[in-house]
């Protein structure tokens, strides 16, 4: 009986190591990309009751490019993570920031989904992790619908990933991770929505086509 009670007690531990490893191993490979602005405090934004913070990454500074109001990480500081946003809908509210996809801009490397960059002239967005894979629907390559308040909408090729886990390094600018409810829009994108560039942020909906 001893010996039994050893060998599920052995059991037991193996499973326990088995589950860290792949924890860890995620957390390792989930390396993507990028485009991120200010980075989210917990319990704020829209989907704060259905999607909850994941952790925190503590901050390490850098070569970070400025631009489109760039929000740098700061060395030390302890930034939000998230692997999921919240639920999709016919007018999904979001939070709409601009991003240059173009290389050596602010976008970090080549987009996620194809690896390129792209002309600031095309209508290409990146959505938060848990919109672009994290939540079970995989949305690369995929078009959107992206409507403001002003009404105007405009049809967005889904190209890239605005990572809500990893950042604070030079595949992502040197940002934080961005909060779970960002569509980040490339100029094409503010522009065919009306929407002056120096506001950095507004309110939007969007949806799946």
């Amino acid at each position: 009986m001893a010996s039994c009670m050893k060998l599920l007690v052995l059991l037991a531990l193996v499973q326990v190591l088995l589950s860290l490893h792949v924890q860890v191993s995620e957390a390792t490979t989930n390396k993507h990309h990028h485009h991120h602005h200010k980075p989210e405090e917990p319990g704020s934004g829209s989907g704060s009751g259905t999607c909850r913070l994941s952790g925190h990454l503590h901050g390490k500074a850098g070569n970070c490019k400025k631009l489109h109001g760039s929000d740098c990480c700061q060395e030390g500081h302890k930034y939000p993570q998230f692997r999921c946003s919240p639920p999709v809908s016919a007018r999904t509210p979001a939070t709409l920031t601009l991003n240059s996809f173009e290389k050596g801009k602010d976008g970090g490397g080549p987009s996620e989904c194809d690896n390129r960059y792209h002309k600031d002239s095309e209508t290409v967005v990146a959505l938060s992790s848990g919109w672009l894979r994290l939540d079970g629907t995989r949305r690369c390559g995929q078009t959107v619908r992206v409507t403001a308040t002003n009404g105007r909408s405009v049809l967005a090729r889904v190209v890239d990933e605005c990572d809500s886990v990893n950042g604070c390094d030079e595949e992502h600018n040197f940002e934080p991770p961005c909060p779970n409810d960002v569509v980040d829009g490339s100029p094409a994108v503010w522009k065919a929505l009306g929407i002056k560039e120096s506001l950095g942020e507004v309110k939007v909906t969007w949806s799946d086509v």
